[in-house]
């Protein structure tokens, strides 16, 4: 029987406990053929199997002499040596290299050897060498393992959901950013702040390097320099570039009364203006190419701020007049966005 497929003692022992009832209970001639087949199950010999069985208990007994260590602390330390140099391999693969590697770093000066080292690495089992290993791997530091990720904890309070679409009162805003990396997102590229009004369809953008803190306040200041209207709500996404400590620092500052809300993760359609709007007035314009200058971001801006007044003050607008899930969604006209402004106030 290959070895990988004997019985450990335990599971013998076992065996033998489930057979010892069939054994006491049968006759001559059957207890031949059940020692027949345990001697096939097991691999002992028939005179252990009967030994066993005629015993009170098959419990195993205790060692009654202790066993002694066989190789000092000295051997030890040459095995984790190899095994810090082998980058923390196991047993299995340690054991035939201990002494090729060992006779290698000793060449070097990495460890001195003596006779009585060399011969105990060449005849320790890979049992004792697990067993070394199995003592050393708590000792031994570790990286730090990475934990379960976070929830931005400035969010937790900031109710999730989209703003109505019925809203009539100017000043309910939602916002987005809009990126300009082309196909690599390696360092620092510029970025479209874009402000949707959900009442008027008021829009104002503005083109900002990177994501930092101070940045995004430089793009706030601009979105709020440019909008005729009382900012009453912001409705971002989930990202860590609007809720952050400066940026929600800077809106209370900033912004008397405002009410932060954000959409639910992975839910584009909570923002479903703004996101519209990311392609008709961003990405028909600049496409996906990389933009990473202050060049770039003072073309971007002059553009933007010569855009933006025809864009927000000249185009007209359709708007949603009844929606319904058992009917399809109708669409009136509405004017222009200066005159829902006008008409709002």
């Amino acid at each position: 029987m290959p070895t990988e497929e004997k019985m450990t003692v335990n599971e013998r022992r076992k065996y033998l406990k489930l057979m010892k009832p069939r054994y006491e209970r049968a006759g001559r001639a059957e207890r031949t053929h059940l020692l027949d087949e345990m001697e096939v199950v097991t691999g002992m010999h028939r005179k252990s199997l009967t030994r066993l069985l005629h015993e009170d208990s098959l419990e195993r007994r205790p060692r009654r002499v202790q066993r002694v260590q066989s190789y000092g602390l000295e051997v030890e330390r040459v095995v984790i040596r190899v095994w810090e140099s082998l980058e923390y391999v196991c047993a299995e693969r340690l054991t035939p290299a201990l002494w090729p590697t060992a006779e290698h770093l000793a060449r070097f000066g990495v460890l001195s050897l003596t006779t009585e080292l060399e011969e105990a690495l060449q005849r320790i089992s890979r049992a004792t060498v697990e067993r070394m290993l199995r003592k050393n791997r708590s000792r031994r530091a570790r990286f730090p393992q990475k934990g379960p990720e976070r929830a931005n904890q400035l969010t937790k309070g900031i109710p999730m959901g989209r703003i109505a679409w019925q809203t009539k009162e100017p000043g309910h805003c939602e916002v987005d950013l809009v990126h300009h990396s082309g196909e690599s997102t390696a360092g620092e590229y510029l970025h479209t702040l874009q402000l949707i009004d959900v009442a008027t369809g008021w829009s104002e953008r503005v083109a900002v390097l990177g994501r930092s803190g101070r940045a995004m306040e430089a793009g706030f200041h601009v979105l709020l320099a440019r909008v005729p209207f009382v900012i009453r709500e912001l409705h971002p996404d989930n990202g860590s570039e609007f809720f952050n400590q400066h940026l929600v620092r800077f809106w209370g500052e900033q912004i008397t009364g405002l009410t932060l809300s954000r959409s639910r993760p992975y839910q584009k359609n909570d923002n479903r203006m703004v996101e519209q709007k990311n392609d008709s007035l961003v990405r028909q314009y600049f496409g996906h190419l990389r933009l990473d200058t202050p060049e770039h971001l003072q073309a971007m801006n002059a553009l933007v701020s010569r855009r933006c007044g025809s864009i927000t003050i000249c185009s007209n607008r359709s708007c949603i007049s009844v929606k319904k899930r058992s009917s399809t969604t109708r669409f009136t006209a509405c004017g222009t966005k200066r005159k829902r402004l006008t008409n709002a106030y």
